[in-house]
C-alpha cells in the first residue's frame, strides 16, 4: 500500500530522469517542506479497506524525502498499522543527516543508482544543479553503517546506461546493501525498456560481482502480482490510466 507523501498535481523532484512514468518535472527543489499534514495521511489510512497488505510505502508523484514531515508520518502510521514500512528514494538527499534520521525509521529504504559517473548521472536522472553524484555515493555508504533495517540498491537500466552495468555493479558491492533490484521501465515511459536478454546479461554481471554476498533480483525474473488501486483517480493521477 502506497502513501505519497508529496501528493501534488506538479511533480516536485530533484531528479528528471530520462525513464520516469510520472513525466518531465515541473517542481524542481532540494528545500523540504511540508507538502501534506501527517494528521491527514492518518485520516486517509484509517479509511483503508481491511485487506492484507504486506508493505506499507512511501513514495510518490516526486521524491518522497523532500517532505519534511516524513519522520512525522512514520511514526504516526506505527501508531495505526502494524505492517512494515518502506522508503522508495532516489536517494538524491541521502547524504543529509535530517534525511537519514528519517530513513532509520524505515524497515526498508530502496534507494535509486542509475549511473557510475558524474556524466552518466547527468544523462540518466537529468538532476537539478545542487544534487552532485559523489555525494549521493558517500550518502548511500554512509546511510548504510548506521541502518539496521533491509538496504535495496534500485538500478534502472536502458540503451542509454545498459554499457555502464559493470561500473554500477562495482559501486553498489562497495555500498553493501542487502539487496539489488535490475530494473528497465516495463510500465509505460519515455524510455523504451531493454529486451530480457540485455537484462538476463546485466543481471549475470552484478551476480558475477556480488557472489553469494548480495541477493540480486530482475525485473523479469519477477512473478507479476496483480494489484488493483484503492482510489483509481488518485492513482491514474500519479502513474497515469496506462501504468494501472
Amino acid at each position: 500500500m502506497g502513501i505519497d507523501p508529496i501528493s501534488s498535481f506538479q511533480k516536485t523532484c530533484t531528479f528528471d530522469c530520462i525513464y520516469c512514468q510520472s513525466g518531465r518535472t515541473e517542481v524542481f527543489s532540494c528545500e523540504r517542506e511540508v507538502f501534506v499534514p501527517t494528521d491527514e495521511v492518518i485520516r486517509e489510512l484509517r479509511s483503508v479497506p481491511d485487506v492484507a497488505v504486506d508493505y506499507i510505502t512511501f513514495a510518490g508523484n516526486g521524491e518522497p524525502t523532500l517532505a519534511k514531515n516524513l519522520g512525522e508520518m512514520i511514526r504516526a502510521v506505527r501508531m495505526v498499522r502494524s505492517e512494515k514500512i518502506a522508503v522508495i528514494t532516489n536517494a538524491s538527499l541521502i547524504d543529509r543527516k535530517d534525511v537519514q534520521q528519517d530513513l532509520l525509521l524505515a524497515d526498508r529504504v530502496e534507494a535509486k543508482l542509475d549511473a557510475a559517473s558524474p556524466d552518466s548521472f547527468k544523462k540518466v536522472n537529468r538532476p537539478m544543479f545542487d544534487v552532485i553524484f559523489e555525494n549521493i555515493l558517500q550518502g548511500l555508504s554512509g546511510f548504510r553503517k548506521i541502518y539496521k533495517g533491509q538496504l535495496v540498491i534500485q538500478a534502472m537500466f536502458t540503451a542509454a546506461n545498459k554499457a555502464e552495468a559493470p561500473r554500477i555493479a562495482a559501486m553498489a558491492l562497495e555500498i553493501r546493501p542487502d539487496e539489488i533490484e535490475i530494473n528497465t521501465p516495463l510500465r509505460v515511459s519515455p524510455a523504451k525498456p531493454l529486451p530480457p536478454e540485455d537484462i538476463a546479461e546485466i543481471t549475470a554481471i552484478f551476480r558475477k560481482a556480488c557472489g553469494d554476498r548480495i541477493k540480486v533480483r530482475s525485473v523479469y525474473e519477477a512473478k507479476l502480482e496483480e494489484s488493483r488501486p484503492f482510489s483509481r483517480p488518485a492513482t491514474e493521477r500519479r502513474r497515469g490510466k496506462e501504468n494501472l
